[in-house]
């Protein structure tokens, strides 16, 4: 578990504990407490909207033989995820090139094949090491004999509030952490034990009781709730503290998605600050 102190208006605050329960290459799971709704909802909206990445914006088809329309392969290029070096480019509205090609803010992609064959993203060749498709098997387009397909597609960084292809982020969400209970009255009839759906719930030969097994499995469906005739099962969700789930599209890992969001939350609360103090932040 990571705890990190906080301090508010020069005092101490109050602890936020982080608990990271999984994380694997495109997903993270962890346990925030400490912090209320509208700081995680804040934290969930800008992972989702607001984190650049690399996406394909503009495509000069030169040549396309394929059943496939102009506009179609280059709506389709256009969702094929990039791996994305954040640090390495800069937001087309923020670079001084006029047409937004240069190499500090954009990467050109070439594709050039024949067929017969599938074309897949993996047939794109980047003029950048660090941006290239996330999947090799993404298939764009098939060509028959004798056809053949040459365009020059542009990627720039940009973010979900202009298009959902500039998305991070497959999946983001949290729920709040479940806080079942279960009182002295139980009869331990079983029914709550065999109805649950995620397994929460066992009947211990032991103790003879019910208790408890995997809380944060719990969906707070309230099955157990409803079956339990003695009323002696009880659902609430703990007070600020909450389960996070970050998937990401593989263009950027979860922890940096996060980590983003994090400094950009930062960055507006900081903006507000000056505002508020008569001066101005840029």
């Amino acid at each position: 578990m990571v705890q990190v102190d906080l301090e508010v208006r020069g005092e101490e605050g109050s602890n936020m504990d982080i608990d990271i329960k999984g994380k694997d290459d495109n997903r993270l799971t962890f346990i925030v407490d400490g912090v209320d709704v509208s700081f995680i909802n804040a934290i969930r909206r800008i992972c989702t909207v607001e984190v650049p990445t690399m996406a394909i914006d503009t495509v000069s088809i030169i040549r396309n033989d394929s059943k496939l329309f102009d506009e179609v392969l280059a709506h389709r290029l256009g969702l094929v995820p990039l791996e994305t070096d954040v640090e390495a480019f800069v937001l087309p509205s923020e670079c001084d090139c006029e047409n937004n090609d240069c190499p500090s803010c954009s990467v050109s992609l070439i594709l050039r094949e024949s067929g017969p064959k599938v074309v897949y993203s993996g047939d794109l060749s980047s003029t950048h090491e660090a941006v290239k498709p996330v999947f090799d098997t993404i298939p764009l387009l098939k060509l028959k004999e004798g056809e053949e397909v040459e365009l020059e597609a542009t990627a720039n960084l940009g973010i979900g509030l202009e298009h959902s292809k500039w998305q991070p982020t497959i999946s983001c969400v949290y729920r709040y952490y479940p806080l079942v209970t279960v009182d002295e009255n139980c009869e331990a009839c079983m029914k709550c034990v065999e109805d649950c759906p995620r397994n929460v719930l066992q009947y211990d030969e032991k103790e003879k009781k019910i208790i408890i097994t995997d809380i944060e499995s719990c969906s707070m469906c309230k099955t157990c709730v409803r079956d339990c005739q003695q009323n002696a099962i009880h659902m609430d969700a703990e007070e600020n503290k909450y389960i996070f789930k970050i998937e990401t599209d593989g263009s950027l890992a979860p922890e940096v998605v996060l980590e983003n969001a994090c400094d950009i939350l930062k960055n507006k609360s900081e903006e507000i600050v000056a505002f508020c103090k008569g001066g101005s932040k840029k």
